[in-house]
Formats: structure tokens, sequence, C-alpha cells
């Protein structure tokens, strides 16, 4: 009965892997058709669309009563586009170039709106005076880079463009609605995994659930290497974190108190810094994150996970 829990546990991740991209595909056409800015779409509205797993996962959660499940998971989320996936493109595909359109000001801003909910449940509480803290940081770095790259600008629409319009929002509702069923059947069997293996719910969703809600952006990562690209996207990944940012704060607001985590601990606060802090150092150095500085930062993951395992 356990095999075939875990099973349907790991096929759950694929089809939240398969309606991601379903999402991001219609998102694409969505944005080329109202002639967006590409960076501004890219760093906010895919940002947000690719967390959708995050937020299906921490909706559930909240519905279960289990805060630990969406707090262990936005932690790891973010971290695991850091120090796994970018890291393993950059491996695979012997150096990876970073492409963004960010100031230097704006890209240490929106790397402090990823770290922030760290700092602040570094009491192990997360109160919801913090909560509305951490969506205003998400609105004043929304307020910085839309005055820079204009992502609310009108757009004429002709009436066969509406209509391909209806159809891919049509398709992004179905696909969010098969990924919020996914989502509570997952964190349901988190639950009852942590219980089974004697683990806090917490370990288990920054370390495993973390990895599969950033299926859609491993996805992409082992598509750049397949079709030969040596660039990224860094705006898609900070677009992302900085989203799970503003779901901390909503979750923690849609709770209706504080949160208390446990199972947090100054270990994670520490490794997690580590990992952002070896991320943009190696970033910024040479625009590029090298094969060698990538299997640093995947050991970087590799010592969280140890060190999230045995010290827990």
């Amino acid at each position: 009965m356990l095999v075939i829990k875990l099973i349907f546990y790991v096929l759950s991740f694929f089809v939240i892997w398969y309606c991601s991209g379903i999402i991001i595909n219609a998102i694409n056409r969505f944005t080329h058709q109202l002639k967006l800015s590409s960076f501004a779409v890219s760093f906010f509205i895919l940002g947000i669309l690719t967390s959708i797993p995050e937020f299906s996962v921490g909706i559930n959660s909240i519905i279960n009563q289990t805060p630990d499940v969406f707090v262990g998971n936005l932690l790891g989320a973010s971290l695991v586009l850091f120090i796994l996936v970018i890291p393993l493109l950059a491996v695979l595909g012997n150096g990876v170039k970073m492409v963004h359109q960010l100031s230097s000001d704006n890209l240490i801003f929106s790397l402090l709106v990823i770290a922030a909910p760290v700092f602040l449940i570094a009491d192990n509480v997360l109160t919801r005076t913090e909560s509305v803290f951490l969506i205003l940081l998400y609105a004043l770095l929304f307020y910085f880079i839309e005055k820079k790259k204009g992502l609310l600008t009108s757009t004429k629409m002709t009436k066969t463009t509406r209509k391909y319009i209806i159809e891919h929002i049509l398709e992004m509702i179905l696909a969010s609605t098969v990924i919020f069923i996914t989502s509570r059947f997952i964190v349901i069997q988190t639950i009852e995994f942590s219980e089974f293996f004697s683990v806090s719910p917490f370990l288990v969703s920054i370390i495993i659930l973390s990895v599969g809600t950033n299926l859609p952006e491993l996805s992409l990562a082992v598509r750049s290497v397949v079709s030969g690209k040596k660039e990224v996207a860094l705006g898609d990944y900070l677009g992302s974190a900085a989203a799970n940012t503003l779901l901390f704060g909503i979750f923690t607001l849609l709770n209706g108190q504080r949160i208390s985590i446990a199972s947090y601990s100054f270990k994670t606060m520490v490794m997690f810094l580590l990992g952002l802090g070896l991320f943009y150092y190696f970033s910024r150095s040479k625009q590029e994150i090298s094969r060698r500085e990538g299997k640093i930062l995947l050991l970087v993951y590799l010592l969280f996970i140890v060190v999230e395992i045995i010290l827990q």
C-alpha cells in the first residue's frame, strides 16, 4: 500500500509539471499578442504563474491546518531555483550566462525580498503584521521594476486577439484547477509520509515537496540544455522566487493567526543565505555561472539537505 501511494505521489508531480507547461505556453502566447514588456512579463506574470504549484500546496496546507507544509515548501522552492536548477543547467551545459535587465541595486533588492521570510521566521514565528510587511515588500519591488520596464501599458485588441486571449485564459483556468486538486492529494500524502517516517512535515516539504513543485523550472532548464542554449532568463527565476515571498504573506493572512514553525532553526537560515550569497557572487562576477561554480552550488544544496536531515 505504501509503495502504491509513493508511485501516485511521484506521478502527481508530473501532472503538475504537465499542467504548468500548459500555463507557461498560454501566457507566452498571451503576452506576445498583447506586446507586453518581455522582462516584466517573465519577472512578474511568469514568476507568479510558475508558482501556481506552490500556491495550490499553500492553500491546501491551510485547509488541512498544516502551515509547516507551505512554509517548508516555499523556503525550499526559492533555494532550489538558485542552488539546484540554475547550477544544474550550468553543469550540464558547461556554463550558463545570466541574462537579465536589472540594475545592480534592483538585483540586490530582489534577492533581499526573496530572503526576507528567512529573517522574519528566525524566531520560529510568523505574525500577521510580518505577513503584511512581506506583501508590501513585494509591492515595492513591483513598483520599482514596473517603473523601469513598463509592464502596465495599454494595447489595442482586435476581435481575433480577444478570442485567442479568452482561449488562453480558459486553458490556464483548467490547468490551474487540475494543479489545485493534485496539490491537495500531495499535501495529504506529505503529512501521511511525515507521520509514517516520524519526521516533521516541514522537513519533507523543504527537501522533497520543494523540488516537486519546481518541476516546471527544472523542465525549462533541461529543455535549455537539450536545445543547446547557454543562457538563462534570470527574470523567470527571480520572479518565481520573489513570488514565494508574496505567497508567504498571503498564506499567513489567510491562516488567520500567527504561524509557529518549531522545526525551523538557525541552520536553515544560514544555509539559505549561504546559497543565495554564493549565487549572487558567482552571477555578478562575470555575468555567468561557470561549470565549476555550478558544481560548488550543487554541493551547497547537497550540504543543505544533509544538514536538514542530520540536525532536524
